[in-house]
């Protein structure tokens, strides 16, 4: 092998290390903390409205006063199915305690509204295709990886975000401290 050719293919390798590196450390990232961490400059999403399962468009300023978990999704995104129902059982848990979880699909209306009967979700789903990812970016999700979720605190302000599956302890953990 040529000189030449061996220096390529440790650049080329080294790259692609880093390359790997970089999404590995996204997919795995810390949870991020702090009023301004995902965006310090980032959009109220409480501000945002988007349609539901019927059409209807709801605001999202209507759960301003509780801890507002959003859950950005899709129906073809197998981490998304897999932490679905661990959001559900702590809504179940902790809505009385003044949490919400909101889920909210980067998906076709037509697939989400199946799925989400299917699912029997029991907490609020709008539908955003590909208006979703775009809050979802405004919010830090710079990769555009899903799931994605943002913890808001009841001044709408946000605390909390994760790239990946959350499981329900996971997402406990998160949110108790709030209540």
């Amino acid at each position: 092998m040529s000189r030449f050719r061996l220096v390529l293919t440790f650049l080329v390798v080294g790259a692609m290390a880093l390359a790997l590196g970089i999404v590995v450390e996204q997919w795995r990232a810390p949870v991020q903390e702090g009023e301004g961490a995902v965006a310090a400059d980032g959009p109220d999403l409480l501000a945002a409205s988007l349609p539901d399962l019927a059409g209807k468009v709801q605001p999202l300023a209507q759960w301003r006063g509780k801890i507002v978990v959003v859950n950005f999704w899709a129906t073809w995104c197998a981490p998304c199915q897999q932490e679905i129902p661990d959001f559900m059982q702590v809504q179940t848990v902790l809505a009385g305690q003044g949490v919400q979880i909101l889920g909210i699909a980067a998906d076709d209306p037509d697939k989400v509204r199946p799925y989400a009967a299917q699912m029997k979700i029991n907490y609020p789903v709008l539908v955003g295709e590909i208006e979703a990812m775009d809050i979802a970016r405004q919010a830090g999700n710079v990769m555009g990886g899903l799931p994605f979720t943002v913890i808001l605190d009841r001044k709408g302000r946000v605390v909390k975000s994760h790239v990946g599956r959350l499981t329900r302890g996971k997402l406990e953990a998160l949110v108790k401290p709030l209540i």
